[in-house]
């Protein structure tokens, strides 16, 4: 395991950073350093396909949240107790493997409990699924690649010198081979289906906080290459609020399956996220994936928000979930009307999987949820 780099950010809160009115000048200036297309996700000449969610799982890679000051500040236990609490529900269903900071594998274990492997490397925070590796698979099926995108913390917003380079550790644990990949980038940014199909929002996609030097046309080639996928969809808007990821799509769409997706969309017309993502559901209603099917698209009405301490907190998504093999973790509000709407929506679409509701409040606090907390690794043989 290689020693970390050296810290490149100023160290801000994901939830304070804003509170800044020159911030957004601040983040102009520190962009990304990805300068061209990138290499296609070939190893050794074999060529490595990122499959979609709903394949088996040989297990979710996990990281727990250690630094208070790093983010979380006094809502490090809530936070601490929510991630635990993802893991042990996932360890329902698959293996699930959690990161901790090196000098706290006893600590973590305490927390997480026996049914969850915890591992040691350096880490700043617990988001896998946008520093961890994105893994792909060969055509037989049989063996794994990491790719290992260049992480900059969202925008050069937060601290990311360990997370940068967490795939490093993660490949060299499972003994899978890594390629890095030329570009800026976070796994949540993107939903694919294995099939030739990429989503992503221009919102966030095309921030200049990312890859300033690459136009659309090459940050679409490049994913396309690295996904080994034949058809980018550009959805124009994330949620509306979210300024941490400024725009993730895992927090307006998730696919359910094969042409199957779940979007945000409220039913209050007055809610500032009706119009984007009316538009959102507009341009999947007028596309097709790339085998030329059209989108069967299931609406989520529920947006719920609420406080978290003495802040409001209006990015809150159920479509931030985990599938597995035979259940569903989903993000809950400790808003029980909305809560169990939404769950039936979820149970809806996998009618054959059993659905666990798990709090997640004080993630979404912090911009993320069930979804943003996780990777999964697909299984081979």
């Amino acid at each position: 395991m290689t020693a970390p780099r050296k810290p490149r950010t100023l160290r801000l809160s994901r939830r304070g950073f804003m509170t800044a009115s020159a911030m957004a000048a601040a983040t102009a200036a520190l962009t990304g350093t990805g300068t061209g297309r990138a290499a296609a996700a070939t190893y050794n000449g074999t060529t490595y396909t990122v499959p979609g969610e709903w394949v088996p799982h040989a297990g979710c890679l996990m990281a727990f949240p250690w630094d208070a000051d790093d983010n979380w500040g006094d809502k490090l236990p809530a936070v601490q107790n929510e991630v635990a609490e993802v893991a042990r529900a996932i360890a329902q269903f698959e293996p699930v493997t959690m990161v901790a900071n090196p000098g706290m594998a006893a600590t973590v274990r305490q927390k997480v409990g026996p049914t969850v492997t915890v591992i040691e490397y350096p880490i700043n925070d617990c988001w896998p699924r946008d520093n961890g590796p994105i893994f792909g698979v060969d055509p037989g099926g049989r063996k794994l690649l990491g790719l290992d995108f260049q992480f900059n913390g969202w925008g050069n917003k937060f601290p990311f010198d360990k997370d940068d380079n967490l795939p490093t550790g993660v490949c060299d644990y499972l003994k899978v081979p890594r390629l890095p990949v030329g570009m800026v980038f976070e796994g949540g940014a993107l939903l694919q289906d294995g099939q030739g199909t990429i989503i992503g929002t221009e919102e966030c996609l095309l921030n200049p906080n990312r890859n300033p030097n690459m136009t659309k046309a090459q940050i679409e080639a490049a994913l396309l290459d690295a996904y080994q996928a034949t058809k980018m969809i550009w959805l124009p808007y994330g949620m509306y609020g979210d300024t941490v990821t400024n725009g993730h799509v895992d927090l307006v769409a998730a696919y359910a399956g094969p042409a199957r997706l779940l979007i945000n969309l409220p039913s209050d017309t007055g809610n500032p996220n009706y119009p984007r993502l009316s538009e959102n559901k507009r341009v999947l209603q007028a596309s097709t994936d790339a085998r030329g099917r059209s989108f069967q698209l299931t609406e989520m009405n529920q947006l719920p928000t609420f406080t978290v301490g003495t802040d409001e907190v209006i990015t809150f998504s159920y479509t931030n979930y985990y599938p597995t093999a035979t259940g569903v973790v989903v993000p809950t509000a400790n808003v029980p009307a909305s809560d169990t709407a939404a769950l039936a929506v979820i149970q809806s679409l996998f009618p054959g999987k059993r659905i666990v509701g798990v709090p997640a409040t004080t993630l979404a606090w912090g911009g993320g949820g069930v979804h943003c907390i996780t990777q999964q690794i697909p299984k081979t043989g």
